[in-house]
């Protein structure tokens, strides 16, 4: 597959992992990185988050991890030829089994959402086979440091779950960004931010596209210091 250039890197891209995505390239662009000293993103594909993220904050020491051997591998590639190499490590292990003497301040993931299926597309990277919500936000908040932040992508329909079951782990909403593909549609995906210290909730509402692919200018200014494209979506 062609690889996926940004400004300052660029993507290896394989058949067999989850490609370059506009969740991924959100994710990466509004997570709260900025104060944080240590990030551990969970299923890093094709550690495209961690690479923006680590252009983001220029001094934060990343660890990716994922179950996708092929994944790891890409990821190691793509680190490894970046202007970040030093701060990216990522290894290859079960989220659910993960152990660490680490806190992290900022935990970050674009997780498998559809409920399993019949469909072998892109099956871990989207179905949650391995690893579903309530078992993500459990281990999440047993490994961030006390200014630490959990930071998400979802789809729309799954936030009342994901809130309430975080809310049970102890965590508090602190960030919710609702993402619209075009103008005036509905919300289809929810970037959820949350922390162990209980905080004014900060709403923002964005969307993707003003008109059938032709980027919204929020977007183009989101995604400056990342994308080479013209105002045409999908260029």
């Amino acid at each position: 597959m062609k690889p996926f250039r940004f400004k300052q890197f660029e993507i290896q891209q394989s058949k067999d992992v989850f490609r370059v995505g506009t969740d991924g390239v959100l994710l990466g662009a509004f997570s709260d990185v900025i104060n944080a000293s240590r990030v551990l993103e969970i299923g890093t594909g094709t550690g495209l988050i961690s690479l923006m993220l680590a252009q983001r904050n220029l001094s934060a020491q990343f660890l990716g991890i994922d179950i996708s051997q092929e994944a790891v591998c890409l990821t190691k590639i793509n680190f490894e030829r970046s202007p970040f190499a030093s701060r990216l490590k990522n290894e290859y292990g079960d989220f659910k089994y993960f152990q660490t003497e680490n806190k992290y301040d900022l935990i970050v993931s674009n997780p498998p959402y559809f409920e399993v299926s019949g469909s072998e597309k892109d099956k871990l990277a989207r179905q949650t086979v391995e690893l579903n919500f309530i078992q993500l936000i459990s281990r999440s908040v047993t490994l961030l440091s006390e200014k630490g932040i959990l930071s998400v992508i979802i789809p729309a329909e799954s936030g009342m779950g994901f809130i309430k079951t975080a809310e049970d782990n102890s965590l508090h909403l602190i960030r919710k960004i609702n993402i619209r593909g075009i103008a005036n549609s509905k919300v289809k995906r929810l970037i959820l931010e949350f922390s162990l210290a209980e905080k004014i909730l900060q709403e923002i509402d964005f969307t993707i596209e003003k008109s059938p692919r032709m980027y919204s200018d929020e977007y183009l200014e989101l995604t400056k210091e990342f994308h080479v494209f013209t105002k045409k979506a999908g260029n």
